[in-house]
């Protein structure tokens, strides 16, 4: 499995998963093997869906999120293509919504989005999980522009991981970064997300992205961040020419 830069993937054994991976589209070939990626790095599978929350380390010896999982058989060039185009314009729409996306890649080779949320609503306090106002509406507005596609078959699954600093017991972080991943969720289901499709958990201080010898690189380390891929079910629509 190649992992080039920051790499995001996640393990489901039911149908999906985010990656940065270059080339996981030919190693994920089964719900059995993605299920075991995540298992093999401690993944917390989510009740009744198999989606998982985990990091490993790749090539280049860098953690990274496993978001997904595989899907039961290679996804073909022309699903692959209608899942692209699906996701660009939804980019596109999250953006009209001033929420920040990016592409990235899922473990099956597709598009999948990168949700970057406003860095002032989505840091906490130490030790804290509550979202503050800011922050549900800006999780308003993402769960909107996700319900509103549904009608047309886009039916995303999300990924939500939380995130700590470097700031007491290993033990303690490991609590508040699914607490504050749960958080999120809660938000995302009582606007309208299935529960089914979202998974939360955290990662405590795995995985940094600013310097935790400082009061503002730790404050940029106290976060959750929301990945969206296409869901199974999504994708046999795409095989089967019913993705419009």
């Amino acid at each position: 499995m190649k992992i080039k830069n920051l790499i995001l993937t996640v393990a489901l054994s039911s149908g999906l998963v985010f990656a940065g991976c270059s080339s996981m589209s030919t190693t994920a070939k089964s719900t059995t093997k993605g299920a075991a990626i995540g298992a093999g790095a401690g993944a917390v599978v989510g009740a009744g869906t198999g989606l998982a929350v985990a990091a490993i380390a790749g090539k280049n010896k860098k953690k990274a999120v496993i978001i997904g999982a595989a899907a039961g058989t290679a996804v073909g060039a022309t699903a692959g293509a209608i899942i692209g185009n699906k996701i660009g314009k939804k980019k596109q729409a999250l953006e009209d919504q001033k929420l920040a996306a990016e592409l990235v890649k899922d473990q099956n080779g597709n598009d999948a989005i990168k949700v970057n949320l406003p860095e002032e609503s989505m840091q906490f306090a130490t030790g804290k999980s509550n979202v503050g106002a800011a922050g549900q509406t800006a999780l308003k507005q993402f769960a909107a522009s996700l319900v509103a596609g549904e009608s047309a078959g886009e039916i995303y699954n999300v990924q939500v991981v939380g995130h700590t600093d470097n700031t007491g017991s290993l033990e303690a972080n490991q609590k508040v970064s699914k607490a504050r991943a749960n958080a999120v969720k809660d938000i995302l289901t009582a606007n309208g997300i299935s529960s089914s499709r979202i998974v939360a958990d955290g990662l405590d201080y795995q995985l940094p992205i600013a310097d935790n010898s400082t009061a503002e690189g730790r404050k940029q380390n106290r976060r959750v961040e929301v990945y969206i891929s296409a869901s199974q079910a999504m994708i046999d629509a795409a095989e089967a020419g019913t993705l419009k």
